[in-house]
C-alpha cells in the first residue's frame, strides 16, 4: 500500500538535518581540542573519569532521529482507506428537462413533469460511468448542475426542478440547447449527448438550427415527448386553477411530436414518445451505449488514514531518552531543543486540523445518507475542536435546517459570515441564510439576505431569481393585506346602520357635479373605444 504525505512541502524542513550533523562534529572536535589545553593527557583522563563518551554519541542519536520522525510527522503521512480516482470509459450526457407550466398539465398522471422526472431519474442509474449534467428552462434556460459523475447529487437537483425554480415563463428550447453545448467541456468532436425531455411547445424559433449546428459538432440530440396530442388544461401548481387566457378562454395545451421529432432528426438523434419510465429509460440507455466512448477520469473524494502519530510518539520517547542519558557535555542543547519542541507543537497543530477535518468528513458521509442529527453533531464538534473552520459552521447550518432547526441553522450561517474572510464564502452563507428564511415565511429578513447575497457575488443566479420569487411574495402579501383591511372596512360599513345625512349641495350646486361627472363617464368611453381599436398584437404565452 503506498504511503503518500499530505504536506509534502513541509518535507524541506529536512534542511536541519544536516545542520544538526555539523553542530554535532563541531562539538566532537571541540571537546577533543579543550581537552588538548587542559594539559597532560594522562592527567586529564584521570580528571574526567566519570564522563562517557559513549553518552555523548547516545544522546546525539537521539536528537537527530527525533528530528527526523517529527519533520516526518510534521508533513502527516498517510496511506488511502477510501475509494481512488477510478479511470472509466463513457461520455457526456447533458440532461435538459422542460420546467415550463405547460409541463403540469395533467394528460399524463400525475402530471407531464413529475413523470418526465421519474424517466430521468431512472436513467441517471443506467448511466453509471457516464458523466451528467442538468439544465432546466422555461421562458429562460438554467445551469442547474455542472457535469460530473455524482449520480446521487444529480438526482438531487432534478428532484427539485420545478416551474417555481425559473421566474420566466415560457418554452424557449433553442436557448437551452445553446446552453448545453456551452456545458461540455471535452474538446473532441464526438462523446457528447443531449437528453430533450419537453411536450415541444416552443414559443422561440431556432432550435432546430441550433441542433443540426451541434450535430455537425459531434454532439447527438435525443428528444422524449410528454403529453398527449388532444392536450389538456394547465393546473396551476400555486392557486390550484385552471389556466386561462386574456380572454378567459381555458388553455389548453398539446404535444408537438412534429417540433421534437425535427430536432432529433437535425441532431442526429432519436426520438421517442413517453410511454413507461423504465421503457423510455432503458432505451435511451442502449442508444448512447452505441456510442463512442472515451476515458473518463472521476473526482471522487479519496478517504486516507493518517500515520503521523506513530512517527509524533517515538519522537517523543526519544527525547525523553535523551533527557535519562548521564552525559555533562551536550552539543548546543539550548539552541536544538527550542527547535525541537516548536516542530512538536506544529505537529500537535497538524493533528487537531486533521482531527476536525476528520470530523467535517464523517459528518458529510451522515448528511449524505439523510442522517441529518448526526452530521450536525459531527459538525458541531469540529468547530469546537477549531473554531476558524468554515466548512463545519457552514455545513452546521445546513444540517440544522435539513433537522427542521431552522432558527439554530440561521445562527450558524451568521456565525460563517462573521469567521469566514472570503467573500464566496460569506456570499454563499447569506443565500443559504435567505432560504431558511423564506421556508420560515420571514419574507422582509430574507428579501435583506438575498441582497446582501448579491451585493457580494453580483453574478449569484440562483439569489437573483429566490430574490424575484420573494420580492413578488411581498407584493402578494401586501395585497392579500389590503384587500382583508378593504373587507373589514366594509363589513363595518354594512354594520353600522347610520341615517343618510341630508345633502348640503344647493340645487345648481349639484347639477354642475352631474355634468361634470356625465362629461368624465363619456371621456373613459372614447378612450376605451380607441384602446380596442389599436390592439391588435397578440399577447405573449408564458406557460
Amino acid at each position: 500500500m503506498q504511503v503518500t504525505f499530505q504536506y509534502i512541502y513541509l518535507l524541506g524542513v529536512a534542511i536541519l538535518l544536516p545542520i544538526i550533523l555539523i553542530l554535532f562534529f563541531i562539538a566532537k572536535n571541540k571537546r577533543k581540542q579543550t581537552i588538548k589545553k587542559l594539559g597532560d593527557p594522562h592527567l586529564v583522563k584521570l580528571l574526567i573519569g566519570n564522563y562517557r563518551a559513549a553518552s555523548f554519541l547516545q544522546k546525539f542519536i537521539c536528537l537527530f532521529l527525533a528530528t527526523a520522525l517529527l519533520i516526518v510527522a510534521l508533513a502527516n503521512p498517510r496511506i488511502p482507506s477510501g475509494t481512488k480516482q477510478v479511470n472509466r470509459s463513457g461520455i457526456e450526457v447533458m440532461i435538459v428537462l422542460d420546467v415550463s407550466k405547460s409541463m403540469l398539465a395533467q394528460d399524463v398522471k400525475p402530471n407531464r413533469l413529475e413523470r418526465a422526472k421519474q424517466m430521468l431519474s431512472r436513467l441517471i442509474d443506467k448511466l453509471g460511468n457516464d458523466n451528467v449534467g442538468i439544465i432546466v428552462f422555461a421562458g429562460r434556460a438554467y445551469l442547474q448542475m455542472p457535469l460530473s459523475n455524482d449520480l446521487a447529487a444529480a438526482k438531487m437537483y432534478l428532484g427539485a426542478a420545478t416551474p417555481a425554480s425559473i421566474p420566466t415563463q415560457g418554452t424557449v428550447i433553442n436557448d437551452a440547447l445553446k446552453m448545453s453545448y456551452a456545458s461540455f467541456t471535452a474538446k473532441d468532436q464526438k462523446y457528447k449527448a443531449v437528453v430533450l425531455v419537453s411536450d415541444g411547445e416552443d414559443h422561440d424559433e431556432g432550435a432546430v438550427q441550433t441542433a443540426k449546428e451541434m450535430a455537425a459538432e459531434g454532439v447527438v440530440i435525443y428528444t422524449v415527448g410528454v403529453g398527449s396530442k388532444e392536450g389538456a388544461p394547465i393546473m396551476d401548481d400555486v392557486t390550484q386553477q385552471i389556466k386561462v387566457d386574456e380572454n378567459g378562454n381555458t388553455v389548453i395545451t398539446k404535444l408537438n411530436e412534429a417540433a421534437l421529432q425535427e430536432i432529433a432528426l437535425n441532431g442526429q438523434g432519436d426520438y421517442q414518445f413517453f410511454s413507461s419510465a423504465e421503457v423510455n429509460a432503458s432505451n435511451i440507455v442502449a442508444k448512447i451505449n452505441t456510442m463512442d466512448q472515451r476515458q473518463l477520469t472521476s473526482d471522487s473524494f479519496m478517504n486516507y488514514e493518517t500515520l503521523f502519530q506513530i512517527f509524533a510518539g517515538l519522537a517523543l520517547m526519544l527525547l525523553l531518552l535523551e533527557l535519562f542519558v548521564a552525559e555533562t557535555f551536550t552539543i548546543n542543547s539550548r539552541k536544538i531543543k527550542p527547535v525541537l519542541t516548536a516542530l512538536f507543537i506544529m505537529v500537535t497543530v497538524c493533528a487537531t486540523a486533521q482531527t476536525d477535518k476528520g470530523l467535517v468528513k464523517e459528518g458529510n458521509t451522515f448528511y449524505n445518507s439523510k442522517d441529518y442529527g448526526a452530521a450536525a453533531e459531527r459538525y458541531s464538534s469540529a468547530v469546537i475542536i477549531n473554531p476558524a473552520n468554515v466548512p463545519a459552521r457552514f455545513n452546521l447550518g445546513n444540517a440544522l435546517y435539513k433537522a427542521d432547526k431552522k432558527e439554530a441553522a440561521i445562527l450558524a450561517y451568521d456565525s460563517t459570515i462573521t469567521v469566514s474572510k472570503i467573500p464566496a464564502d460569506q456570499s454563499k452563507a447569506y443565500y443559504n441564510k435567505g432560504v431558511v428564511l423564506q421556508n420560515s415565511n420571514q419574507i422582509p429578513a430574507c428579501i435583506e439576505a438575498y441582497k446582501t447575497a448579491l451585493r457580494i457575488s453580483p453574478n449569484d443566479d440562483d439569489a437573483r431569481q429566490n430574490l424575484q420569487k420573494a420580492l413578488q411574495k411581498q407584493k402578494q402579501d401586501k395585497k392579500d393585506d389590503k384587500k382583508k383591511d378593504d373587507n373589514k372596512d366594509k363589513d363595518k360599513k354594512e354594520d353600522q346602520k347610520q341615517k343618510p345625512q341630508p345633502s348640503k349641495l344647493t340645487p345648481k350646486e349639484a347639477e354642475e357635479r352631474l355634468k361634470a361627472l356625465m362629461q368624465q363617464e363619456k371621456n373613459l368611453q372614447d378612450k376605451l373605444r380607441k384602446n380596442n381599436a389599436q390592439s391588435a398584437n397578440q399577447p405573449q404565452k408564458d406557460w
